[in-house]
């Protein structure tokens, strides 16, 4: 065999012949050894795995490599949690055989800590801090929104505050509320609450589905008076006859791809513009007369009494009577019948009973 070899000049790898001769080792294995030892410092960083993606070594062909070199010693490998609670795995790839304390020594900051020494967990002890308390009168304080004029302060400046029970009555948060000392029950009652405005039925409802939209869209968070300020157009889509769950999901759909930048503005013009236009008014249907009630008759039936009844028709005959006739003429046929059922058979007796809804006297059937 003819060999001819020229050493290259630049961007070389120097190869052990212990590696590249090694009998275990698979092809795969000696190229990944091979060409991770030869990347610069700035690539080496990177996992072993994505060195070998590279190269195209995936799947089993990989882990069959990484076996063979963990296993005679070329690669290293260590697991440990970090400060936030992940685990984080360290590799250390050698071109030469490295036994695991020898592989350990290597680390940079692996010197392990005296048991008897552990690092503390919170730290080291430090001094209190004092804290910067305010006085009670000046933590009281509240800032006016309407300052006093110049006027009112000069008037306070030349007479002094307004109690009649003397300057030792105003202390404390009294001082820092105005100039006024109030005593007895009016000032323990203080400003008087401010009552709730009593909503119609359709705001009400209106509001509620603004307020809920927070649950299915984040982006759609409205506070109390925004969503009270635009219940008045939610109560027109109800009272044009949209449904609460559908007034919910034409505004909670088809939002911007950029997000919603401000949900009152987009909740008001959707409202404003998509709006279902009114139910027609149906005219009040004209009452009709009430139909007459007929008068009182005498009923015809043969009977021991006369009465009479209100007939709906022109019937003549009350509607017992009636009744009462249509039993007698059932009565009247079947006692006939009965009378001949031992001496006829039942196809003579279908016959004859069928005989009178014929028309005409049927002839007997043959046996």
């Amino acid at each position: 065999m003819l060999r001819h070899a020229i050493a290259p000049s630049r961007r070389f790898t120097k190869a052990s012949h212990d590696v590249v001769r090694h009998v275990r080792l698979t092809s795969d294995a000696k190229i990944l050894l091979l060409v991770v030892q030869g990347l610069p410092d700035e690539q080496a960083g990177r996992p072993l795995s994505e060195h070998a993606r590279k190269l195209g070594i995936t799947g089993r062909a990989y882990q069959k490599a990484k076996e063979l070199l963990v296993v005679h010693g070329y690669v290293h490998e260590w697991r440990a949690q970090g400060e936030r609670g992940r685990w984080v795995t360290e590799q250390l790839l050698s071109n030469v055989p490295l036994t695991r304390e020898q592989a350990a020594a290597l680390r940079p900051g692996c010197a392990p800590a005296s048991p008897s020494v552990p690092k503390p967990t919170v730290g080291e002890p430090a001094v209190r801090m004092a804290g910067h308390q305010l006085p009670v009168e000046e933590e009281r304080e509240k800032n006016s929104p309407h300052p006093p004029s110049e006027a009112e302060r000069d008037r306070v400046a030349a007479t002094g505050p307004a109690c009649a029970t003397g300057p030792e009555c105003v202390t404390g948060a009294e001082r820092a509320a105005g100039p006024a000392c109030v005593t007895g029950p009016e000032r323990a009652a203080g400003p008087a609450p401010e009552t709730d405005v009593e909503l119609a039925p359709e705001v009400a409802h209106g509001e509620r589905v603004l307020l809920s939209l927070r649950h299915q869209r984040r982006e759609l968070y409205l506070g109390v008076k925004e969503a009270r300020g635009l219940a008045e157009l939610a109560a027109r889509w109800l009272l044009r006859g949209v449904s609460e769950g559908e007034l919910r999901r034409v505004l909670t759909s088809e939002l911007p791809g950029d997000g919603v930048r401000s949900a009152v503005g987009f909740l008001r013009f959707r409202l404003l513009h998509k709006m279902p236009p009114e139910l027609p008014v149906s005219p009040s249907p004209h009452p009709t007369a009430p139909s007459p009630v007929a008068e009182l008759t005498v009923c015809t039936a043969p009977g021991e009494e006369e009465h009479v009844f209100r007939p709906l028709s022109d019937e003549t005959e009350c509607g017992p009577c009636r009744r009462q006739a249509a039993r007698e003429l059932w009565e009247r046929q079947r006692t006939p019948a009965e009378a001949e059922s031992d001496l006829l058979s039942w196809r003579e007796r279908f016959a004859r009973i069928g005989a009178p809804a014929s028309g005409g006297e049927a002839a007997p059937c043959a046996p």
